[in-house]
């Protein structure tokens, strides 16, 4: 079985695969007569085709023990999909790049921070939530509209996410 490492969540890393929402090195600015700080224009959210709009969802993910194996990815072909952690946990991030035929020497697994959330840009292959430690809940943005936004797809062979 293939393992790969856990790397850490980066900006750099992350590019190919979309955004870190992240207040560390953000554009950030006070507003409100200085009572707050607004860290500005954390991820791009995409919404592609016609009826579409914005869903704001918490989702409560079941804790994963590493290592885990992960069998299959899925992506969302009509928009993208931002997930920020409520309960300050880490968790495992699987993405692979926006290609028709996943190729699993391109598939990397990131470690997220409790204060690192993630926007897949759409197309971009990524595993379900993978929370770690506890249950924890999940601030997710993504595409409500016309068309079918989520598409799943075996991997050639299962692969196991590892920590260091």
């Amino acid at each position: 079985m293939r393992k790969l490492v856990a790397q850490p969540l980066t900006r750099e890393a992350f590019e190919p695969f979309g955004d870190v929402i992240q207040t560390d090195g953000a554009n950030h600015f006070s507003i409100n007569n200085g009572t707050t700080e607004r860290f500005h224009d954390l991820a791009q959210v995409q919404l592609l085709g016609e009826n579409t709009r914005t869903l704001v969802n918490i989702f409560r993910g079941q804790p994963f023990e590493p290592p885990v194996t992960i069998r299959m990815l899925e992506r969302h072909p009509f928009g993208s999909q931002a997930f920020v952690p409520l309960n300050g946990r880490p968790y495992l991030v699987a993405v692979a790049p926006p290609v028709e035929d996943i190729d699993l020497d391109y598939v990397r697994v990131f470690l997220a921070r409790g204060d690192q959330g993630v926007n897949y840009h759409a197309n971009v292959w990524h595993h379900p939530l993978l929370s770690l430690e506890a249950v924890s809940d999940f601030l997710v943005v993504d595409r409500a509209g016309d068309g079918n936004n989520c598409e799943e797809r075996d991997l050639p062979e299962p692969v196991q996410l590892v920590l260091e």
